[in-house]
């Protein structure tokens, strides 16, 4: 760590730039540290993969994806070091209780949402002990109080709703919901979580 410190420093200095310990460490952990970055156009052909990869009884089409991100861009995100991705998280401004159907377009965005949906969360088992879920839950909840928005909402799959419940979400209840959750498989439990002021 302190070699690669040094040789980042020179690197620097060669350029003209003086940098700071304090930078060099954001640099280093920039590039070696596992963190989540804002997606951008070109990840969706390997988010599409890890996708198709851990859904393969929920699946959906790259378009789908790609449509949650030309809404909403800024609820995006891939799970990165270095060069290397680990996962992906998509989220977006939605209506509570509105369960979009899997594999659907959603055509626009809601004038007055009051949550943010969090679509889909997958962290590969390579970036697994790091609480990632944690870290990405708090960008979405950044994201709803930048907007005022002050519920997230989430379909939680293939028994996961422990881990999600571990975050302080609330599994909801009422017959209404079953017809919503019909294409997310028989372990769909829809959960809101509502955020501190």
């Amino acid at each position: 760590m302190v070699l690669a410190a040094v040789c980042l420093k020179v690197c620097f200095s060669a350029h003209g730039v003086k940098a700071t310990n304090v930078q060099i460490g954001e640099y280093y952990r920039g590039i070696f540290m596992l963190s989540w970055r804002a997606a951008v156009s070109n990840d969706f052909d390997l988010i599409q993969r890890i996708g198709e990869e851990t859904h393969t009884s929920l699946p959906e089409r790259q378009e789908v994806f790609e449509d949650k991100f030309r809404l909403f861009p800024e609820g995006s995100f891939v799970l990165a070091k270095g060069f290397s991705v680990f996962g992906y998280g998509i989220s977006h401004p939605w209506k509570l209780f509105d369960i979009p159907p899997l594999d659907s377009f959603l055509g626009t965005l809601p004038n007055k949402p009051d949550c943010i949906f969090v679509h889909d969360v997958v962290v590969l088992p390579a970036g697994r002990g790091h609480r990632a879920s944690d870290k990405f839950v708090a960008l979405v909840a950044d994201l709803a109080r930048e907007r005022d928005i002050h519920r997230l909402s989430l379909v939680s799959v293939y028994d996961t709703h422990p881990l999600w419940s571990r975050l302080g979400f609330k599994a909801e209840t009422g017959t209404f919901l079953q017809p919503k959750l019909a294409t997310y498989g028989k372990t769909a439990r829809y959960m809101t979580l509502r955020l501190a002021l």
